[in-house]
């Protein structure tokens, strides 16, 4: 029988045979047991190396056949992955559960955890480099007594099920302290919680630790440099634009500078800087911060989000009277910002003379240099009518193992499309071009996807991660 007719589970007398670190690691599954002869199936070659290495290593009589590698990283993942879920799963709750995953949470570099209550039990998930990946299971009946242990400590009323609830717990451990965000949000099976853990190191990032290559970072270096105008940062949520935003203000920040920011929220306090939290629930939203701001003698100004016309007038406001703007809009890509504005409302000559910078960015998952596998190149892997640039010969793809939690990647890095606006895109502007591919190409502008695949190239990612980036 072909094994793709038998399913991706094996057998659990099978599954034993081997660790999840070694099935991720050698690239081996187990396909029989014969006699004490037990085979693995894998895709790496040659097959003698790898033989002789597992003859030491398993202590055991073993052969070897080779499998399509996408068949057996489906084997891997239905099996070794499913294990790791299985063991973790069996932690009981202690007194100290809950403190038990803040610290392994904070220790592994998640951003979130995410407490899911069903029928039976309770799904814990951690979000590692932009993606959830589960860890434990929680019989249903322990769960309540988790939710108001976070209640209690998040300052929250444990009495009030029925709506959402926002608080913020400090947690010290060994002689450090971070904070982390909580939400609640009734769910049918009881209350889901999201914990968001607010690194503190990020207060120590520069803009040279963020990914601009030395050309995208000296142009925007000289974007900030300017006393008044408007700085536009634009990317989907979690694209890494506040962290571009605080190392900003902590460029700019000084004792001759009077900043302000109005964030929602407020993430990571920053001295020396005068952060406002919105509260549109009494009227404190974007547009009327900036209108008080005005009277506060700022030299700069920070909005957490540009979200509608009348934050947009504002800040368009604020750059002609003498101010710089730093702000963040939702669009695809840096010359988008511009159309975004102009359907705002934003009369295009306005937006001619207080831009200027336009930054579009995004967040990719790197390889895991560990177990990352170098292929060749398959027109299948682009998307439809997508050319491949022809340097590109051969690519890495994730594999998986216990460093990078089987899941390919560890850590992420952002890429950037920076766009300084200057006389020649003026007319641009003002006649809302949708396409300045021509100008970027003329000037040595690389776009997002330019930057993607030249870490695809240099292996510092996948085809699957920038994939996204491709089809735009």
């Amino acid at each position: 029988m072909h094994i793709k007719e038998k399913g991706l589970q094996l057998a659990p007398e099978l599954v034993q045979y081997i660790s999840a670190e070694q099935a991720f690691h050698y690239r081996i599954v187990p396909k029989e047991n014969n006699n004490g002869i037990i085979t693995f199936y894998t895709d790496t070659i040659p097959l003698e190396d790898l033989l002789s290495e597992l003859q030491i290593v398993l202590e055991f009589p073993l052969k070897l056949e080779t499998l399509d590698t996408s068949l057996l990283q489906d084997f891997l993942s239905a099996n070794y992955r499913q294990a790791q879920v299985k063991q973790n799963s069996e932690l009981h709750y202690t007194p100290d559960f809950l403190e038990k995953i803040l610290i392994n949470a904070r220790a592994i570099g998640s951003s979130d955890i995410h407490f899911e209550p069903y029928e039976t039990q309770c799904r814990v998930r951690f979000r590692l480099d932009g993606k959830l990946v589960e860890q434990f299971n929680v019989p249903i009946n322990e769960y309540p007594t988790i939710v108001n242990k976070i209640k209690i400590r998040a300052d929250l009323d444990i009495a009030e099920k029925r709506l959402p609830q926002d608080g913020r717990i400090t947690v010290k451990f060994n002689e450090t302290e971070f904070d982390i965000r909580v939400s609640s949000l009734p769910t049918l099976f009881g209350e889901k919680i999201v914990l968001r853990i607010l690194n503190k190191d990020t207060q120590s990032v520069s803009l040279e630790d963020l990914g601009f290559n030395a050309s995208e970072l000296l142009r925007y270096k000289e974007g900030i440099k300017n006393p008044n105008g408007i700085i536009l940062i634009s990317g989907p949520t979690g694209s890494g634009k506040t962290t571009t935003l605080y190392a900003t203000l902590k460029l700019l920040n000084d004792a001759k500078t009077n900043i302000l920011t109005i964030e929602d929220p407020i993430e990571y306090t920053l001295e020396g800087i005068n952060q406002v939290q919105l509260k549109e629930n009494i009227g404190l939203d974007f547009a009327s911060a900036l209108r008080t701001f005005l009277r506060q003698d700022p030299d700069i100004i920070m909005v957490g989000e540009i979200r509608d016309v009348k934050t947009a007038n504002m800040a368009i406001r604020a750059a002609l009277t003498g101010h710089l703007v730093l702000s963040t809009i939702h669009t695809n890509s840096a010359w988008a910002t511009i159309s975004r504005l102009i359907d705002m409302g934003i009369p295009p000559f306005l937006i001619a003379n207080t831009l200027n910078i336009s930054v579009a960015q995004r967040l990719v998952r790197k390889l895991c240099p560990k177990c990352k596998r170098k292929d060749a190149i398959k027109k299948e892997l682009f998307p439809q009518g997508f050319d491949s640039p022809k340097s590109l010969k051969f690519h890495f793809s994730p594999v998986g193992c216990q460093k990078c939690h089987h899941t390919g990647y560890n850590g992420r890095k952002a890429i950037y499309e920076i766009i300084s606006i200057n006389k020649a895109l003026i007319p641009h502007i003002k006649n809302n071009v949708l396409d300045i591919q021509g100008y970027l190409e003329e000037q040595q502008i690389m776009t997002l996807k330019d930057n993607a695949l030249s870490l695809v190239e240099n292996g510092v990612t996948s085809i699957e991660e920038i994939y996204p980036l491709l089809t735009n």
